[in-house]
């Protein structure tokens, strides 16, 4: 989605990702999709970190799906831990420093008679939950967006509102 709207080039194959690269209002951007296993998003993250002169600090907005968060709803933080995500884990080894944005997109709660936290990621969307998902969409291109153009403080102060959940 963040491809199209934004017109980039198409994703190509570039070692452990896709990627895109391009300008969006004057400000380079390069859009990473990790080819590997979610836990091991981090060496994508590395590779791109290798070949750029980044700060992971300021750079770098990694999202996420969370089971802690509703489904339909999202938060961005500037840092912190894992919090028991393996892509997380992943990439803040490859990082080096859990100093780094992430968006994380609720896919949640656990219903409670699954067990398995992996089965229940991997599972696909029932419906309802693809139309949810497709509602989320823009105000998450807005926020990625917001994070480009403007930062992370920006972008949190103008999305993560208390009282709500998006």
């Amino acid at each position: 989605m963040l491809a199209e709207q934004w017109r980039l080039p198409k994703l190509r194959r570039w070692g452990h990702a896709l990627v895109a690269e391009g300008r969006r209002r004057r400000q380079s951007l390069v859009l990473l999709k990790p080819q590997t296993y979610m836990n091991l998003s981090g060496d994508a993250v590395a590779q791109l970190l290798a070949a750029r002169d980044l700060d992971p600090s300021t750079d770098l907005l990694v999202l996420v799906d969370d089971i802690a968060l509703p489904l339909g709803t999202f938060r961005l933080r500037a840092r912190g831990s894992a919090g028991g995500h393996n892509g997380l884990e992943s990439v803040e080894a490859a990082v080096g420093s859990p100093e780094y944005a992430r968006l994380r997109i609720g896919v949640g709660p656990l219903p409670e008679d699954v067990d398995d936290q992996a089965e229940f990621v991997l599972s696909n969307f029932e419906p309802e939950e693809i139309a949810t998902l497709a509602d989320l969409l823009p105000p998450l291109v807005d926020a990625v967006e917001c994070w480009l153009l403007e930062g992370i403080d920006a972008a949190m102060n103008r999305f993560n509102r208390r009282g709500t959940e998006t």
